[in-house]
């Protein structure tokens, strides 16, 4: 019999557990690799924010002779108990990388080139690997691809633009890490964390092909002025530093699969809902919006529902935007989000929500993200504290944490992205 709750911030924190539960490696991972029947020795390549927990996964399930190196986030490395056999973890910096991802990207590279005709290669890929792994192409530093890297993201660029410019600066992604195996075929497995579940976009692909162009990173970059374009202009401009496009026939045979998603995660929430009684309502699981607009938009939709008298459940996924600015405050784009929410909210009785990352860490903070509830601006208030004028600054961390309304979960070694759940609970 399925546990009921009655509680809502209970109801929230259990359906984000169930979400990240069926996104665990050791759950979906195992799935897939039922699924192979081939178990030829193999070398292991990996970057990620799981790429510790696939890793260990991975070693255990396969059963063959295994070598290899996966790179993960400072923090998401083996849990206690947890062995990859022979696959080293090593541990890098993110969102921005550091000379770990550097000395990881070399090394990634140089075990592609030395597979042997009896091993498969294997590449286990999840979100944050683009930071983790980092191998700028010839004649560009590493300052110089990290620099253009971080202005994107600060500038409020999507994940594919970020993405696109980071393949054609890099020697490692948008393909480039399965050519340097060739003639050695490759299995990948991902784990996605973005918008359309594109394994070309995950991690920024490095071992699949890629369908964007040096014209479009160089349309990216000019469109958002980034000040140091003529520096980037003599690799971005030579055609020799095009990445591998989807028509190379050294990619045919390679196999791709992607293990879960962000809608992985959503259904095992939604089915943990309908179990407690809630409509369940989707709202998709690929939203990029800027994260304030997108959080006032759907408390207003939260309002609309809630008027019914029944008990809904607002599910979404996908990975909002935030335009920093000068802002230098601590946040992230889920606390954007439910700052935006709260505010639209007004303090209406029965609505409460949770947002957060799958992977535990809400931008640069200690917080998976949060949780709002009808009396979260009373309560700041109480404290001398506004959520209007400190979300301007960017400051929505200062206004949760002292309102005892952060999520912290540490981290969860799995990367399916966000997690938003506004439920509309009449009785509470």
């Amino acid at each position: 019999m399925a546990l009921t709750l009655s509680d809502p911030k209970a109801l929230l924190t259990r359906a984000f557990e169930s979400a990240l539960d069926a996104a665990a490696p050791r759950v979906c991972l195992d799935r897939a690799l039922a699924n192979v029947d081939e178990r030829a020795p193999a070398v292991v390549l990996g970057a990620g924010k799981a790429a510790a927990a696939m890793a260990a996964a991975f070693s255990a399930a396969w059963e063959a002779p295994v070598r290899g190196l996966v790179v993960t986030r400072y923090g998401h490395g083996l849990a206690g108990g947890e062995d990859a056999g022979g696959i080293e973890v090593v541990e890098a910096g993110h969102p921005s990388p550091d000379h770990a991802s550097l000395a990881a990207g070399a090394r990634l590279l140089e075990l592609a080139r030395s597979v042997r005709p009896d091993e498969k290669l294997v590449g286990l890929i999840s979100g944050g690997g683009s930071a983790l792994a980092s191998a700028p192409i010839d004649s560009l530093a590493f300052e110089q691809k990290r620099d253009a890297a971080n202005f994107l993201i600060r500038a409020g660029a999507d994940i594919r633009e970020i993405n696109c410019v980071r393949k054609h600066l890099s020697g490692l992604k948008g393909g480039r890490l399965a050519a340097a195996a060739r003639p050695a075929n490759v299995l990948t497995f991902t784990i996605s964390d973005v918008p359309g579940d594109d394994p070309a976009d995950i991690a920024s692909g490095p071992t699949i092909a890629d369908r964007t162009t040096q014209r479009d990173a160089l349309a990216i970059l000019d469109g958002y002025r980034y000040p140091r374009l003529d520096e980037l202009r003599p690799v971005l401009e030579d055609p020799r530093f095009e990445t591998p496009k989807p028509d190379d026939p050294s990619f045919a045979d390679d196999i791709v699969r992607v293990v879960a998603s962000n809608a992985t995660a959503l259904d095992a929430a939604g089915e943990l809902l309908d179990a407690q009684g809630f409509k369940v309502v989707k709202l998709g699981d690929d939203l990029d919006d800027e994260a304030q607009t997108l959080g006032r938009e759907h408390a207003r939709l939260a309002l609309e529902l809630a008027r019914s008298g029944e008990r809904v459940a607002i599910l979404s996924g996908g990975e909002t935007r935030v335009v920093l600015g000068d802002g230098e405050g601590r946040g992230g784009r889920n606390l954007e989000y439910l700052s935006g929410l709260a505010l639209e909210l007004a303090g209406a009785p029965g609505v409460f929500a949770l947002a957060a990352d799958t992977d535990g860490i809400d931008g640069n903070g200690d917080h998976a993200g949060g949780i709002v509830t009808p009396d979260i601006l009373a309560r700041g208030a109480s404290l001398g504290l506004s959520l209007e004028e400190l979300l301007g600054r960017h400051d929505s961390y200062r206004f949760f944490d002292a309102c005892n309304l952060l999520l912290r979960t540490g981290p969860t070694r799995t990367n399916v992205n966000d997690f938003r759940l506004i439920v509309c609970w009449p009785d509470h």
